[in-house]
Formats: structure tokens, sequence, C-alpha cells
């Protein structure tokens, strides 16, 4: 007889893999970002702090998912006031993110766990942010799901992700940029070309503006809005749990 996985079997198995995938690439990660984007994602998390700047006043508590190696929770922390906690499940990115910190003259909590099972309690927090983490999960309407819990009522969710271009021409580049040319070079350069052949598949199958949007809604989430960015090769969605 047959023994299939069950949901909570794929979603460990799927967490591993990514898991084991950024591991590898932790050290070159940072530099492959700023190289292969030409220092696009840079003014990206500049972006969505001007966006959350109004938020981030003096004791709000934000919590900043798959973190990585910390670039969107520190730029969180220096445009305002807000205690920033990062979360990751990759340990060698939250040990990048801990030096960069310090480096910096910061002392952020980068906190080991799961987006999935965030290890916090309901209405932890008045700002939640995931930067190009929730393709990543096992399950999008998870993370949805458990971001809702964490934040209080009137606190706001903001994604930043990849998404599909909507200039006219301009899909065709970017799909030829990122199947083509980036993985020869991330490859080249992080030794593991399967790392960044994962990347443009992963947004491939991943839901456009719209439909992100619609996912936001169907969680619970208000106000939701998007913008797109860089012709929409990525996008900045946020809503608003609910009062």
């Amino acid at each position: 007889m047959e023994n299939n996985p069950t949901e909570s079997e794929r979603q460990k198995e799927h967490a591993r893999r990514v898991r084991a995938m950024f591991a590898g690439i932790a050290t070159r990660y940072d530099l492959l970002n700023h190289l292969l984007s030409g220092n696009t994602d840079r003014r990206w998390r500049q972006t969505v702090a001007a966006r959350l700047r109004p938020l981030l006043g003096r004791g709000t508590r934000t919590l900043d998912v798959a973190c990585g190696t910390g670039d969107l929770a520190l730029t969180l922390a220096e445009a305002g006031e807000t205690h920033v906690t990062g979360l990751d499940f990759c340990r060698p990115m939250l040990e990048l993110a801990v030096q960069k910190a310090r480096a910096r003259g910061r002392r952020l909590p980068f906190i080991e766990g799961d987006a999935l099972h965030l290890p916090f309690a309901d209405a932890a927090f008045d700002v939640v942010t995931i930067a190009f983490g929730l393709r990543n999960l096992a399950s999008v309407e998870g993370g949805l799901c458990e971001f809702w819990r964490v934040l209080r009522p009137g606190g706001t969710l903001a994604v930043l992700e990849f998404s599909h271009p909507r200039v006219p021409g301009f899909s065709s580049l970017f799909r030829f940029y990122s199947t083509r040319v980036l993985p020869r070079i991330g490859g080249l350069v992080s030794g593991s070309r399967g790392a960044y052949e994962y990347l443009p598949d992963s947004v491939a199958h991943f839901p456009d503006q719209e439909r992100l949007a619609e996912l936001m809604r169907a969680v619970g989430y208000e106000q939701v809005v998007y913008r797109n960015l860089t012709g929409g090769i990525a996008a900045l969605h946020t809503g608003v749990r609910a009062l």
C-alpha cells in the first residue's frame, strides 16, 4: 500500500530543501542580489521603508519575516524608532544578519523560526513585513494567515515580492534574463546554479499582483493595495488587519 505524504510532511520537506539551498549560497547572497539587480533591490527596500515610515514610531513593534541577511530589517530600523525583530529559518543567513547589524551599530533580535509557525503570541506586532520570501513558503495562504494572527487589529502587513511585469515587451526581456542570464552568473559566483534556476521558476508559479491581493482579502486583510515596482518585476502589497 502506497503511503502518500501528508500536507504537513510536504511542507516540512519543502522547507528543508529551501533552507538547504539558502544555506549553500548565504555567503554570496548579498553580493549577487546587488549585482544581479543592479542595486535595484536596495531601492525597492527603501520604497517599503518610505511607505511604512508613518507607522514606525517609538514603541511600535515590527516583525520582518524571512529576513535573510537582515537588509530590510535594518532599513526599517533606520527609517524610524520602531523595535524591529527579524526572523528566518536559515541559520547561516541569520548569522550574517547579526554581523551586519553590529557593523552598522544596531542590536536587533534575529530569531530562527518558521514563517508558517511563528513563535509569537497573537496580536504581538504593529507591522509585519516580508521581502522576497512569501513565494518560498510551502503555503502562501498559510503564511498570510500566520502574519494576520501576529498582527494587532489595525496593524499593517507589507509584502515585497517578485511579480509579473506589466510593460508590453518587457515581460519577454525579463523572462530571458531571469531564465538564461541570471542562472549562469549566479551559478558562477555562488557555485550553485540550481539556486538561481529556482528563482525564476518560483516567480513563475507565484500569484500575480491581482491574485495576491485577492488572497490577502480572502484571509481578512482590508485596504489591500499594491504598487508595481520597475515595471512590475516586483510589487509592494499592503493590507490592514481589520479592527
